[in-house]
């Protein structure tokens, strides 16, 4: 499951079928789950446990461990400069990607200083003019779990400098202290219509991306260092800031490319838009990293490349069905994230404009942790995403259906990290 790569101010609806609790029975729970969580991690550490947890607080006595839901938790450790143990509610630690994605989800939402475990809900503050949608079909995901820490990443294609794979902040990250050179392998050539996203934090100069080229410091390309973004090599040129600092947090990355239609985001923000720019297409992904040294290096993670699809509404009508990606939920919940805004304002706009369209709306998960959790959960998210459908644009519900499937409709193999994105997702299904 992910942050499924994660959507608040929903609890209210989602418990309307739940029985109704004080809020300091509700608080001893919470506190008691959390003693819980933290006594079995201490357990494992006495006991000698290898586990990603286990390895992180051995090589450091400055480490916390957050529950992965308790973003209040994970936002003090970052602001004391604390080693984070990400874990469930059991105690052990999260995949790498989920402890990821619960890191920057508490970065992205709590703000300066602020150690709130409230999420911002989608079309809400900043997200209100976001626009980035994941492309439908993953070509390339992965987060370095497969990796032994200190080599470098299996799945990609090295090319020159001194990278590696370390852990940072209960992540696994390459790292690189200066002139990395590597290549993201393609299983075919980008559509024209494709997104990118990734982590990035550290330090370095302007570090390339080049989808045209093996050499990515040659002809057009984005460049981002700590700060900024550009479009270089180009009869345009792009230039904008991240609003952020990867030197001081990590961010979040995405590109999005349609056509000639360059636009970047760092966070919530959108860096550069271009809309002549001139990219070219490959069937691989050129990167020089550009770090600045041992002591301050770049790194990247959680590497993600989809192909982009069709507006909704033609998909529906060609095949009577659709796969979203884009909405986007906190990791072992259904709360809605805010960068869900963009997917969720497309389905609303969408009913509104065809007040004869009737949908089902259909959860499914991977096959990563217990059947009966993920049909549970998927049942939730679908739920969610009809309640705010209904709160938010009016839709009647008698339009609407919802289903869970958890992880026994997979739409693509679970062997791969790529499988296992394509099968985090809702879909929806014309009645």
């Amino acid at each position: 499951m992910r942050k499924t790569f994660v959507w608040g101010g929903l609890a209210a609806s989602m418990l309307i079928a739940m029985p109704v609790y004080s809020q300091g029975w509700l608080g001893k729970v919470k506190d008691k789950v959390k003693e819980r969580a933290q006594s079995k991690v201490e357990q494992k550490l006495e006991d000698g446990a290898d586990t990603t947890v286990g390895r992180a607080m051995d090589q450091t006595q400055s480490v916390i461990a957050c529950l992965v839901t308790d973003r209040s938790c994970i936002s003090k450790a970052r602001k004391e400069g604390k080693q984070i143990a990400v874990t469930g509610a059991d105690g052990k630690a999260v995949s790498s990607v989920d402890s990821a994605n619960a890191v920057n989800s508490a970065v992205t939402t709590s703000g300066a200083g602020d150690v709130s475990s409230v999420s911002v809900k989608p079309g809400e503050g900043a997200w209100a003019n976001y626009d980035f949608v994941p492309g439908d079909r993953m070509l390339f995901a992965d987060d370095f779990s497969a990796d032994r820490v200190g080599n470098f990443p299996q799945r990609l294609k090295f090319k020159a400098g001194n990278m590696e794979v370390v852990e940072w902040q209960g992540a696994r990250w390459l790292s690189d202290d200066g002139q990395g050179v590597l290549s993201i392998p393609l299983p075919e050539v980008l559509p024209q219509r494709f997104t990118m996203e990734f982590e990035l934090a550290g330090s370095g100069n302007a570090m390339s991306i080049n989808f045209a080229n093996d050499k990515p410091t040659t002809g057009s390309r984005i460049a981002i260092n700590t700060d900024h973004a550009w479009l270089r090599g180009d009869s345009v040129a792009g230039d904008g800031s991240l609003q952020a600092s990867t030197s001081k947090t990590p961010v979040t990355i995405r590109i999005s490319v349609d056509g000639a239609y360059l636009k970047v985001y760092a966070n919530e923000h959108r860096a550069l838009n271009v809309p002549n720019a001139n990219l070219g297409r490959s069937n691989h992904i050129s990167i020089d990293m550009d770090g600045w040294s041992v002591k301050e290096p770049r790194m990247i993670g959680n590497i993600r490349v989809a192909a982009g699809g069709r507006q909704l509404y033609d998909a529906l009508s060609d095949k009577g069905r659709v796969a979203t990606h884009g909405i986007l939920f906190s990791t072992g919940s259904a709360a809605i994230e805010g960068e869900s805004t963009p997917t969720l304002k497309e389905i609303g706009d969408m009913l509104t404009a065809h007040p004869e369209l009737k949908l089902t709306i259909e959860g499914h998960t991977d096959n990563v942790g217990a059947a009966a959790t993920n049909q549970t959960l998927s049942e939730q998210r679908a739920a969610a995403v009809k309640q705010y459908l209904v709160s938010n644009y009016g839709i009647s519900a008698d339009r609407l259906t919802t289903k869970g499937f958890g992880s026994s409709k997979p739409a693509t193999p679970n062997d791969t990290p790529e499988g296992r994105q394509n099968n985090r997702r809702v879909e929806l299904v014309k009645m």
